[in-house]
């Protein structure tokens, strides 16, 4: 879809069923980085100071089987898009060295769609989705943008020192600017704090794209001190202290909306985008999967099962939990009929979640989902699922575990290879594994 069509689309995504645009919800998808699946107190952890994420999830619907991809740009790609990672043209991590890598423009984002829709719209922190001027923010539906294009950055000195040449990477609008020393999490609440005092009058959405807690582990050194003092080994203590650093900064941004008065209309997503790291300038590790194998990379779920939630304090109801199967190419369609935004969903692979939304017996929308990262591949029919080619950093399989078939009903840590007991079921998965591969 080129640029005219992308237009031409966004005049016929009307608001409908709606009177005023004060009427309208504001929008927040808060996305956090490499946080693990169960590293917030609401999900399990009992060794990290979470209170703001846990009050925020707490606020509203907490998902328990929520799904993200396995590293950061097909995941991200996936949330904006409301498609599998590889129809959205990212497949995997979008490359710091080729102005050609990254989302192609012809993708129609979750952001043009309320742009479309009569919303200003925000990106505020990572992008990772492309560097060169036509994949940049500002041309993917954001009206304002604040923040890194490339994987991460060093908090600080704001340069990238990953892959190739270092340099620094801040941008506004696409113009470089410079903030030597001054704390990025501290950086991103006070653009973003800027834009809501900006638009406090008018619908907005704002996608709050963390770098946190990814490495580099940068944590205050309060809580750097907390965790020593409370004798959390090392890694975890790093990891620890950037999860609380990052639960305060988030907290300040639910203040920020309070003091406005825009927190009882604003819906807020929260999710992170895939697991915890085990890379080695991530310490080889820190984060938790909790009963759950595998992390970042791996399509174990570990690697691919996020804390995840949705509130909105003048419409959904506090407390509740949602056990099915959602992955989040689910938000744009969920999003577009809660904001009454009518749109055609007959190209997304995500579903609207609003009817497990408003009846927690449904079954899951999806019966069955596919992934894949590079030779990995995953296909999973309801509690189902094969792995082909497993991978989980530092570990290796044998031949007869490069299918690798589990019940997540009954072996949700994915311990067991059933695959020689369960012949028929390997053809049916893999089959369906084949299917998804062909249309995508």
């Amino acid at each position: 879809m080129n640029t005219l069509n992308k237009t031409i689309l966004g005049a016929l995504l009307l608001p409908c069923g709606l009177v005023q645009a004060t009427d309208r919800p504001n929008v927040i998808i808060i996305c956090t980085d490499d946080q693990g699946a169960i590293d917030l107190n609401c999900y399990g952890a009992t060794d990290l100071v979470t209170p703001n994420m846990d009050k925020l999830v707490n606020s509203g619907i907490k998902f328990t089987q929520f799904y993200g991809a396995p590293v950061c740009s097909p995941s991200r790609a996936g949330l904006l898009t409301g498609k599998t990672p590889q129809r959205a043209g990212v497949p995997g991590n979008v490359s710091s060295l080729s102005d050609e890598a990254g989302m192609p423009t012809e993708q129609y984002t979750i952001a043009e769609m309320f742009k479309a829709a009569g919303y200003t719209t925000a990106h505020i922190g990572k992008w990772h989705l492309g560097q060169a001027d036509d994949k940049q923010p500002n041309a993917q539906g954001f009206d304002y943008s604040f923040g890194h294009l490339v994987g991460c950055i060093d908090n600080f000195s704001h340069f990238f020192y990953w892959e190739g040449s270092n340099r620094h990477d801040l941008y506004r609008n696409g113009e470089e600017v410079f903030y030597l020393g001054e704390f990025f999490p501290d950086l991103m609440v006070k653009e973003a704090s800027a834009f809501l005092e900006g638009n406090q009058s008018d619908p907005f959405f704002m996608y709050y794209a963390m770098n946190t807690p990814h490495y580099p582990y940068q944590g205050d050194k309060k809580w750097l001190d907390y965790y020593r003092d409370k004798g959390v080994k090392y890694p975890r203590n790093l990891y620890a202290a950037f999860i609380s650093t990052m639960d305060e900064r988030i907290g300040q941004l639910m203040q920020k909306l309070e003091e406005l008065g825009l927190r009882e209309n604003t819906i807020i997503v929260f999710q992170s985008d895939n697991g915890y790291s085990t890379e080695e300038r991530a310490h080889n590790g820190g984060g938790s999967s909790g009963i759950f194998r595998g992390s970042k990379f791996s399509l174990f779920e570990g690697g691919i099962r996020v804390p995840a939630a949705i509130t909105w304090l003048a419409k959904l109801n506090p407390g509740e939990v949602r056990d099915q199967l959602a992955v989040n190419a689910d938000w744009l369609p969920t999003l577009a009929e809660m904001c009454g935004i009518d749109i055609d969903t007959s190209d997304l692979d995500g579903k609207s979640l609003m009817p497990i939304i408003n009846d927690k017996n449904i079954e899951s929308l999806h019966s069955e989902f596919s992934w894949k990262n590079g030779k990995h591949w995953a296909a999973r029919n309801r509690n189902w699922k094969l792995l082909g080619n497993p991978m989980i950093a530092g570990e290796k399989f044998s031949p007869k575990d490069s299918l690798f078939l589990v019940n997540l009903e009954n072996d949700p840590g994915e311990k067991n290879n059933v695959a020689s007991q369960y012949p028929e079921k390997v053809k049916e998965l893999t089959a369906q594994y084949k299917r998804w591969l062909r249309n995508n």
